[in-house]
Parts: C-alpha cells; structure tokens; sequence
C-alpha cells in the first residue's frame, strides 16, 4: 500500500470531496447545536430567553441536614417576646422622632420670635435716635440763654460762690446741715 504524506491512503477524488462536505456539515450542525445549548451566538435579531425555571429544575436538590432544617425553621418563625420587643422598640423610637420633631418646631418659633423682637428693638433704636436728633436740632442755646436770663431773672455766679470739691478716695458725699 501507498502511503501519501499525510499518512492516509488516496481514495479517489469523488470519493474524497464527498466525504469532506459531509464532515463540514457534520461539523457544522453539531457546532451550532453546541452554541444553542451554552448561548454563545444566537442566530437572528433578537435574543433567546433562557429558560431559567426548567433549568433550575434539572439541577439535583441538595439534601439539608436536620440541624439545619431546624435553624431554619427557628429563623423563620417569630416568638411572642421578640415580637413585643420589636414594638416595644418602635413605640419608644416613634416617641423619640415626635419628640424630635416637636424640639425642632420649638427652636424655629423661638428663633423666629427673636428675630422679630430683635427687628422690632432696632426699629425702636432708629426711631429714638431720630428723635433724639430732632430735638437736639431744635434747641437754640442763644434762645434758652435769652428766657433764661431775660424772663426767668437768672444770672451768672459771682466770684465767692462756686465752692470747688474734690472727692480724695471716698466713695459718697455727706451733707453737713447749717450751710447752704
């Protein structure tokens, strides 16, 4: 027998080409078959939508040991004091947001209330200021000298009257009866 090069005996042309797009056919089917099943090209426009449920289906059950089972069951299961504990808790957090909430409402009126009142003193300041102002304005010290001296009949001190007193360290005066 004849070996070629690659080591496989000729066969005739026909024979050969035959066989060749057979295997390419094969190939082919089982290779698109093979990407179906693990979604790696899907063919078309749209997606395939994986059936999850019939997957999750075929998977084998785990089997879960009683111990297990039972710290599951207890997990799930709720008793009567965790229960009151747990709206016990909720009350008392309920009471403590309400209360909160009311403090905060009292710091706002309270600040509001200030701002006002502190509105209000300045307005009160300008107008004192104003007036104030107007009535130092409105003195004419010549005129108080002129009814003064001129209607009232005061006059200027003499020489022997203005009496100088100097406070050396004590902190009042004491009238002495007798003179004037």
């Amino acid at each position: 027998m004849a070996r070629t090069t690659s080591g496989y005996r000729p066969t005739s042309s026909y024979r050969n080409a035959d066989t060749r797009q057979n295997m390419r056919t094969t190939d082919r089917s089982q290779s698109q078959q093979s990407r179906r099943q693990t979604g790696s090209y899907v063919y078309g426009n749209a997606a395939q939508k994986p059936d999850v449920q019939r997957e999750m289906e075929q998977q084998p059950r785990r089997v879960l040991s009683n111990t297990t089972r039972k710290n599951r069951d207890k997990a799930r299961h709720m008793s009567l004091g965790y229960v009151a504990f747990l709206v016990l808790a909720l009350c008392v957090a309920g009471y403590v947001l309400i209360h909160y909430l009311q403090l905060q409402a009292d710091i706002t009126t309270v600040t509001e209330r200030i701002a006002s009142q502190e509105r209000e003193l300045n307005n009160l300041r300008v107008s004192n200021d104003e007036e104030l102002s107007r009535i130092t304005s409105s003195v004419d010290m010549e005129e108080v000298k002129r009814v003064a001296i001129g209607v009232l009949g005061m006059v200027y001190p003499e020489e022997g009257q203005i009496i100088p007193y100097s406070n050396e360290g004590q902190d009042y005066v004491r009238k002495i009866s007798g003179s004037n």
